[in-house]
């Protein structure tokens, strides 16, 4: 081939063949966008959803925006907790066709507290490729500035609502050893920095993040029984997206004591169903059956992740 020649795209020679090159065509890419600073978009998410054929959006109103502001015109398509099922479906016979798609949150990395995990999961079983462009993540974002230790961390999301649901989610991250890591919302930070006082322990290092990379980006550095007293004598602090990260449990015995259990159950959570497992580790050691089964889940998840 000389250097000038175009390279040569044979014709699929069968039905089959036919079907699996669309399929190599096709893709749905997850692309992060800016949580606040618009400078934060990168020039591969750029080029992305200039160039696929639709954009599976949140909210295609706020999308809309972002995209002006860039001079995107990329069609639009809605997809929430509300519709993802059905418009997975929809979004997959896009793909049969040959075309290509991004999908996008309302901000950040899409997935994360957000909708797309039916969109993705479909997609791969009808055997097209999920590609990831990476960009912002709230969680990391404010993880990398919190001076808590980065080397494991559990994101939990966004706590219950409810009081007793919530102190029951705390309990069984309380010997959790990795940084905590929560969403939370302006009208429950009061409600929910409470009950990680009460929980956790007044004295526990934390960190709240709020509007991070935005005009009133802040970072409020204290244990949590203080921090939640800053946020109490500061309306401002309760405003906006917030991030709150808790150093994990740092007990000396009984964290030999959680390392030991979850080692008895990687040993036996193959061997015999998960609760029976979790409750014959926790009568072997000590450690309540109730965290060992949140840490079992969260193993299988990261696992299938």
């Amino acid at each position: 081939m000389t250097r000038n020649s175009s390279p040569t795209v044979q014709a699929p020679q069968s039905v089959n063949e036919s079907v699996e090159h669309t399929k190599k065509q096709a893709c749905l890419y997850v692309v992060a966008t800016p949580i606040g600073n618009l400078d934060d978009m990168t020039a591969r998410a750029l080029t992305i959803l200039q160039q696929v054929d639709r954009i599976a959006a949140e909210d295609t109103r706020l999308t809309q925006k972002l995209l002006q502001h860039f001079g995107i015109q990329s069609p639009l398509i809605s997809l929430h907790d509300h519709n993802e099922e059905a418009r997975s479906k929809q979004l997959v016979s896009f793909l049969e066709r040959g075309e290509s798609l991004a999908l996008v949150s309302d901000a950040g990395t899409p997935l994360i507290s957000d909708p797309g995990y039916s969109l993705v999961r479909q997609v791969r079983a009808g055997g097209f490729s999920v590609v990831p462009i990476p960009g912002v993540s709230a969680l990391i974002a404010a993880l990398s500035v919190a001076g808590l230790p980065t080397d494991r961390f559990y994101f939990a999301g966004f706590l219950p609502a409810k009081s007793q649901a919530r102190s029951k989610q705390l309990e069984e991250l309380k010997l959790q050893q990795g940084t905590l890591i929560f969403y939370e919302s302006p009208h429950r930070i009061l409600a929910s920095l409470q009950t990680m006082v009460d929980v956790l322990g007044g004295e526990r290092p934390a960190c709240l993040a709020r509007e991070i990379t935005k005009r009133y980006e802040t970072f409020l550095h204290a244990p949590l029984a203080e921090l939640l007293q800053q946020v109490q004598a500061d309306s401002n602090q309760q405003r906006g997206e917030l991030v709150v990260m808790v150093e994990g449990y740092q007990g000396v015995q009984d964290a030999e004591d959680w390392s030991e259990a979850c080692r008895w159950l990687g040993e036996l959570k193959n061997e015999m169903p998960p609760s029976r497992a979790c409750a014959l580790v926790a009568k072997m050691t000590g450690v309540k059956k109730k965290p060992l089964y949140a840490w079992m889940l969260a193993q299988e998840a990261a696992g299938k992740a």
